[in-house]
Formats: structure tokens, C-alpha cells, sequence
């Protein structure tokens, strides 16, 4: 769908909630498991296994995305992928989004339109059949973007993250540490605030490029979940905070140690473990083969333990903490 023209461009306080609403649903496509699409007061959704996985995620400027390095499209992929990876990390496969938006009045018409193309590009690229099947939209001094995310486990259980055992294979399907990558090229090369500097990709080494697109537009392995879930997986979750954080995560709750692999975790595992939101899948499966797409990366140990070892040595659960970084995220 073309996008408006400049002289066609309202801001979102001079039109009404309908006319919002019809862009935003212009824009949206149907999903597999509709029955019941946008425009009623709820949404109506088949579930085949009788069994619904349901996630939801906030999205907040300053702490989560920035206006000056994010375009509207960029922030509707990214809202959409980082829900689709919680779903996928279930074992499930994502089956329609809920979308509540809270935006500034000043906002143009045509933001929530590219906003409303993020989200279905994103569907349509790395969970097909899976769409915006409805939500809300609100006022707010500050732009708010949060999804709840549901799926179908397809007869499947759900893969927990409780479930590692002593023994099984520690693999990953996805990237780890190129989206922290790129988060310091925008920090250090361009710049938010009263006089920004927005990200010139003609200034972007191709290395750099990649990594900058894996922070702001993210491409998690949606569909390896149900491959996952259906290969045996014993334990799974996104990784979303940091490597070493979110092992250390399944750790707990599989009272097991995780201990990776340093030669297996890429050119620079420091940020390997300590990156985040690349939403890579973590997940640990039986000695043996491992499903396509996913690569082992380390061994589950002793049982007990709940530590995070890299090469046999503890590894600090760095990662990003909303409360501990807040300070560093609004700086």
C-alpha cells in the first residue's frame, strides 16, 4: 500500500479514533486460525489442540526503542518478533497478535500505517498465517507499543524451561550477540536526545549494517520451535536478556548446571553471553541429533548446582535487567 503524502499526512490528534483504526485494518491480513477477525469486541480463534499459548511484551520508548534509529516500520517488526519468538520457545506455532497502542498526539497518520506494514511484513516473513487479529489504540505523552502473542501447540505439550536433564545437548537456533553488536554501534556512532542523530546507513560497514538490522529489525527462528518441541526438546526458552542471563534462568528452574562451549559461541562469546534480543532459541535436547537448524553449544551438568559455566567457569549472569539498566537505557 503506497504511503502517504506529505500534504496527506495528519497528525493523529487532528482525525478521529475510526479513522486510525481503519488504517491500522487496512493494512491487516487474516489469520489461519480466524474465525473472527478485527472490527467486533473481540476476536475469535480456532484451536485446533485445545491448548492456547499466550505471551505479552511491552514495547516503551527510551528504554526499549528509540524514534531517532527506529522508523515505524522498523518498530512494527520488532514488536511483532519479539512476541512471536516467546511463542515459538513454547514449542507452539503463532497463531494471531493483539496489538494495544498508546501514542502521542503529534504522531502522523501515516506512522501508524507503516507501524501496522512492520507487524504484517513480520508475520508474513517469519510466522505465516499468523497476523493482528485485533487490540486497542489510546492516547499517551509517550509512544507505548504491547502485543500479546498467542499460539497452538498442534497436540504437542509445551516445551518448559524446567525440563533440562543431566546430560542432554545445550543448542541454539539463531544468532547470539550481534544484535548487542549493534546496539553499540548505535550508541556510539550516532545519537538520541534534543539534537539527534539518526543512523546513516551510507556510513555502515556491511558487518556493522547486519548487526544494526538485527537490533532494530530482528529475525528469530519462529518456525524452529514446533521443530524443536517435535525433535525431542527437553528444555527451551527465547533469549532475549543475554545469553548467560536467561541460561541462567533455565539453569534455576531445571536445577542443573548449563555449561557452554567458549569455541562454540562465535568470534566474540563475551557478547555472546552477555548480548541480548537477537531472541535466539535456547534449548536442550537428548544426546544425539539435533534438528535442523539448531547447533550444540554446550552440556548440562551436574544436577543441583543452577550455576552458568563457560569452559568449566562460572560466568557472571550479565544481561539486560530492566530495573538494574534503567538508568543506562533513559541516558
Amino acid at each position: 500500500m503506497a504511503s502517504r503524502s506529505a500534504d496527506d499526512d495528519p497528525r493523529l490528534g487532528d482525525v478521529s479514533e475510526g479513522t486510525v483504526l481503519r488504517a491500522i485494518l487496512a493494512r491487516t491480513a487474516p489469520a489461519t486460525h480466524t474465525i473472527l477477525g478485527p472490527g467486533d469486541d473481540a476476536a475469535v480463534l480456532a484451536t485446533p489442540s485445545g491448548s492456547v499459548v499466550a505471551t505479552t511484551d511491552t514495547l516503551v520508548h527510551g528504554p526499549d526503542f528509540r524514534l531517532a534509529w527506529s522508523g515505524a516500520y522498523d518498530l512494527g517488526w520488532k514488536s511483532a518478533a519479539v512476541n512471536l519468538a516467546d511463542v515459538a520457545a513454547m514449542g507452539a506455532r503463532p497463531t494471531g497478535l493483539l496489538v494495544a497502542l498508546a501514542v502521542p498526539k503529534d504522531l502522523r497518520l501515516s506512522f501508524v500505517e507503516q507501524l501496522s506494514d512492520g507487524f504484517r511484513a513480520a508475520c508474513e516473513t517469519l510466522a505465516p498465517g499468523c497476523s493482528v487479529i485485533g487490540g486497542d489504540l489510546t492516547v499517551s505523552e509517550v509512544l507505548m507499543i504491547a502485543v500479546t502473542a498467542l499460539g497452538d501447540l498442534e497436540g504437542r505439550s509445551a516445551v518448559k524451561r524446567s525440563g533440562a536433564r543431566v546430560g542432554d545437548t545445550v543448542a541454539i537456533a539463531g544468532e547470539v550477540g550481534l544484535s548487542a553488536r549493534g546496539l553499540s554501534v548505535l550508541f556510539g556512532r550516532f545519537r538520541d536526545g534534543e539534537t539527534p542523530v539518526p543512523v546513516d546507513d551510507a556510513q555502515l560497514l556491511p558487518g556493522e549494517r547486519a548487526a544494526v538490522t538485527a537490533q532494530l529489525r530482528p529475525s528469530p527462528p519462529i518456525g524452529l520451535g514446533a521443530a524443536a518441541a517435535a525433535g525431542g526438546a527437553t528444555a527451551m526458552m527465547d533469549v532475549s536478556d543475554g545469553l548467560a542471563l536467561d541460561a541462567g534462568r533455565m539453569a534455576s528452574a531445571s536445577a542443573v548446571t548449563i555449561d557452554f562451549d567458549r569455541d562454540a559461541l562465535g568470534d566474540d562469546p563475551a557478547r555472546a553471553l552477555a548480548g541480548g534480543e537477537d531472541h535466539a532459541l535456547l534449548a536442550t535436547f537428548p544426546p544425539g541429533a539435533l534438528p535442523l537448524g539448531f547447533r550444540a553449544v554446550g552440556a548440562v551438568r551436574v544436577r543441583g548446582a543452577e550455576d552458568v559455566l563457560c569452559d568449566g567457569r562460572v560466568v557472571d549472569a550479565a544481561g539486560w535487567d530492566p530495573y538494574r539498566d534503567w538508568d543506562a537505557a533513559a541516558g
